[in-house]
């Protein structure tokens, strides 16, 4: 059973990794007023890329389940899920974020002239954007995430 319970927890790090990589790619081309294809794709296979190490070294279930015993918090219950994306979401959303908008940043100041583009202002909008989206991502989609890999694994759903 542990090692279907690991072997879902490393499926689960790629579809939400993958998952999250694609919204905020999208968001964050869509938001910054110059979408191309091209950028949209090098966004999702960087941030992919930055997702999955942060799935495959942070372990995310025992932060969560540790915070959630620390505070009493029931499992399955909407605070708890709450909590849970809210997590998620801090530790996820800040880095791929960074990553994207100093590539868009980077971009920006070979095409402007010197001191046209500024980081700070580039980056904090589209922080507070991304943890927006990403939080209601995390919250919608992990619990169907989770049932289809249970199911999938043959294992029952968890309490």
């Amino acid at each position: 059973m542990e090692e279907k319970m690991k072997k879902i927890g490393m499926q689960m790090n790629i579809m939400m990794g993958v998952t999250l990589s694609f919204c905020l790619s999208l968001v964050g081309n869509l938001t910054s007023g110059h979408f191309t294809v091209l950028g949209f794709l090098i966004s999702f296979a960087a941030s992919t890329i930055v997702s999955l190490i942060i799935g495959f070294f942070v372990p995310l279930k025992k932060l969560t389940d540790d915070f959630t015993r620390k505070h009493n918090l029931e499992q399955g219950k909407l605070k708890t899920r709450c909590v849970e994306s809210l997590i998620s979401d801090l530790i996820y959303t800040p880095v791929i974020t960074l990553l994207m908008v100093t590539m868009a940043y980077f971009m920006a100041s070979k095409n402007a002239p010197a001191g046209a583009v500024h980081f700070l202002p580039m980056f904090l909008p589209s922080l507070v954007i991304s943890l927006i989206v990403a939080y209601i991502i995390i919250f919608i989609i992990t619990p169907v995430y989770i049932g289809f890999l249970m199911k999938k694994n043959g294992v029952g759903r968890p309490e």
